[in-house]
């Protein structure tokens, strides 16, 4: 391999998922596979296979379909963990176990309650039965950055010499700065006398701000893998952002001389679908993929921007597959016209999707006088994400104002195929509205989050509105968007309790025993 060469290695559909409110059922997991694929990540971790039937469901159907990116599945040190996560993998053209062990005095002592020799034993034991399943083992040191130099350098010897290619090092609660863990991955190139036979791979989270900091500083100490995931998904702050440390290994060549095999103009594609599926609204103003990333309001900047656009982008909305809005759709517009606007979007749907998504863009054209990309957009994923919904609306009237108090909401909704009706009152029209709801689906979630954002300008722009439900401590966020912010909200109410349905069913694992 190139030895500036960096292995994009994206835990969207894993560690990504473990952010609270974040679910995915298989077919949006497959879906961001297919999409990862598709923009050239090296590695995808595709989920924890032991954690439930789903998840193992998912992995194995990942397994199934990808073909040119390795399919990875994690597993803590523990034969069942092991066999299981090989099982999953079986359908793979090139499948990875992901084996991991806490080696920090804090965690060994606390979370595991083992002596660091019993856990080199586990290293040593855990990565030989993987490499006995699968030719492609990674190991990782959990919480590696709070790890004693001595013993960590012993472990990944032990990793390397029982099989491992892949050595991972996380900096798991975000405590490094980044000359600190530039002079970790350092040491350990320099004091392991059989590193040279594994790739050294970084995972860092965010709780500091400073994981892609730390993912780009390790990477000039001599890591050549990075474990990131679309948007800077993840536990707690979340882990370093895949678009953020690709393009600024793109835009910093001259400092940083490393290439990846990503085709970045699949990036803005790719946070958009992960950020409809899973319901976490990407930030304004968040690097690369927010929707201020290349606005300019400043009169200074505009006029910059229109005489040399270098004055103040250091990256063209082109290289990251930003198409700028423009109006060319209407309520005139035939189908040849939307079709080429989808694959324009980066849209490939099949025949029956684009039909149903031609449809609901005439409706959309009849109520709203400018259609803009980002209504399309809107329109097409909200359509998407409800493909194998358990729930479904059907029709919603509400009655509200100064001559209705209480507000009422008549609901009709499709509850596994079969429509049932129901009046109900509230505080507000929208709190009618779920209050209908939760008497067609009895439930105890309550509502952490109601947010509602307009898609575009104007009074007849769509409303995007986000719900986050939390049920026994799971939470779960749902997305609508419609012209009627009612409908839309009942529409994020919905596939916030769809994902809900989907999570009850997943448990967390036992711990580790000792």
């Amino acid at each position: 391999m190139d030895r500036n060469r960096v292995i994009i290695f994206d835990t969207t559909l894993r560690d990504g998922e473990q952010s609270p409110g974040a679910s995915m059922n298989q077919d949006e997991k497959l879906r961001i596979a297919l999409a990862l694929e598709e923009m050239g990540v090296d590695v995808i971790e595709a989920g924890f296979p032991i954690a439930s039937v789903g998840d193992f469901e998912a992995v194995e159907a990942i397994a199934r379909r990808v073909r040119r990116s390795v399919v990875c599945g994690l597993a803590r040190a523990t034969r069942g963990d092991i066999e299981r996560c090989a099982e999953a993998l079986r359908p793979a053209e090139r499948g990875r176990i992901h084996t991991f062990i806490s080696t920090s005095p804090l965690h060994m002592k606390y979370k595991l309650q083992m002596e660091p020799e019993a856990v080199l034993a586990k290293v040593s034991d855990s990565v030989a039965l993987a490499r006995s399943l699968v030719e492609d083992v990674e190991w990782s040191a959990e919480d590696g950055s709070r790890t004693e130099p001595d013993f960590l350098c012993r472990c990944v010897e032990a990793a390397i010499k029982a099989g491992a290619r892949t050595i991972n090092i996380p900096d798991t609660v975000g405590y490094s700065v980044p000359e600190e863990y530039a002079a970790l991955i350092a040491l350990l190139i320099n004091r392991v006398p059989n590193i040279d036979q594994a790739i050294l791979s970084v995972h860092c989270h965010n709780d500091l701000g400073l994981a892609v900091a730390n993912s780009l500083a390790a990477v000039a100490a001599g890591a050549r893998q990075i474990e990131c995931t679309i948007n800077g998904l993840g536990e707690r702050a979340g882990n370093a952002a895949m678009e953020e440390v690709v393009m600024a290994l793109r835009t910093r060549a001259d400092r940083l001389p490393y290439t990846t095999g990503i085709r970045t103009e699949h990036i803005t594609r790719a946070s958009r679908l992960v950020s409809t599926i899973t319901g976490f609204v990407v930030q304004p103003n968040k690097a690369v993929v927010g929707k201020n990333a290349f606005a300019h309001e400043s009169g200074i900047h505009q006029d910059g921007v229109l005489k040399h656009a270098g004055t103040y982008e250091i990256m063209t909305p082109d290289s990251v597959g930003l198409v700028r809005s423009h109006l060319v759709m209407g309520k005139h517009s035939g189908r040849a016209a939307f079709r080429a606007k989808l694959r324009e979007l980066g849209y490939d749907l099949p025949d029956a999707a684009i039909e149903d998504a031609f449809g609901r863009f005439k409706d959309l054209a009849d109520r709203k006088k400018d259609v803009f990309d980002e209504d399309i957009v809107a329109l097409v994923d909200d359509a998407v994400v409800r493909g194998n919904d358990r729930l479904r609306l059907v029709s919603l009237e509400v009655l509200c104002g100064t001559r209705h108090n209480p507000p009422e909401a008549e609901l009709e909704l499709a509850i596994d195929g079969a429509v049932r009706k129901v009046r109900a009152t509230g505080d507000g029209p929208v709190d009618a509205t779920f209050n209908a709801i939760k008497a067609l689906v009895p439930h105890e979630s309550r509502l952490q989050l109601f947010q509602v954002s307009a898609v575009t300008q104007g009074t007849d722009a769509q409303a995007e509105v986000t719900v986050r439900l939390e049920e026994d401590g799971k939470t779960v966020n749902g997305q609508g968007a419609e012209t009627d912010t009612l409908v839309a909200a009942a529409r994020a109410y919905l596939n916030a309790l769809n994902k809900l349905l989907v999570k009850r069913q997943k448990t967390a694992p036992d711990p580790v025993p000792a």
